[in-house]
């Protein structure tokens, strides 16, 4: 009886212990400037590459901004579409960068640009704002609060932070 109780004990404290264990690799946006912060994530699980895409609040035009999560956590930042130049968009490249000029697009990759994380600022603008990955597009303006910047990175998140947290499509897993 006392090995029988000690088992369903063991096994229970062990079912929870688990529950707190970092296991599955996420992009995670931490809502910034808030005591009780928003917490979504996307589960890093087709590729490593995604996209994000915004129309340039002065050229409105779309800009596209392509990344590779490293086995690192970090974010390498590939390349930048865009077609105009000016107001916020380099018409020159810079050292280790190489820009190009293709089907009205200007392309400036970069050779090892790597960030630990990023903040992105969700506008109160009704300009887009799509996150790119794999073969779906997750609109962040309908996904997270606007006017709201959020810290963004990734990590290995646990069962218990799934379920406390909101995945980009609105659906909790």
């Amino acid at each position: 009886m006392f090995m029988k109780k000690w088992f369903i004990v063991s096994f229970v404290v062990i079912c929870c212990a688990a529950s707190f264990i970092p296991f599955q690799k996420a992009l995670v946006l931490t809502e910034t400037r808030n005591e009780q912060p928003n917490v979504s994530y996307l589960l890093l699980n087709s590729g490593n590459d995604f996209q994000i895409v915004f129309t340039h609040s002065i050229h409105l035009s779309d800009v596209i901004e392509s990344y590779r999560v490293l086995t690192s956590n970090e974010f390498q930042l590939v390349s930048m579409k865009y077609s105009d130049v000016a107001i916020g968009m380099p018409g020159h490249a810079e050292e280790g960068q190489t820009l190009t000029y293709e089907d009205d697009l200007y392309t400036l990759r970069y050779e090892d640009a790597k960030l630990p994380n990023f903040t992105l600022h969700i506008g109160a603008v009704q300009h887009k704002l799509i996150l790119q990955y794999g073969e779906k597009e997750y609109d962040l303006k309908d996904n997270l609060v606007k006017g709201k910047s959020y810290f963004t990175e990734v990590r290995k998140i646990s069962f218990y932070e799934k379920m406390k947290g909101v995945k980009l499509n609105d659906n909790k897993e």
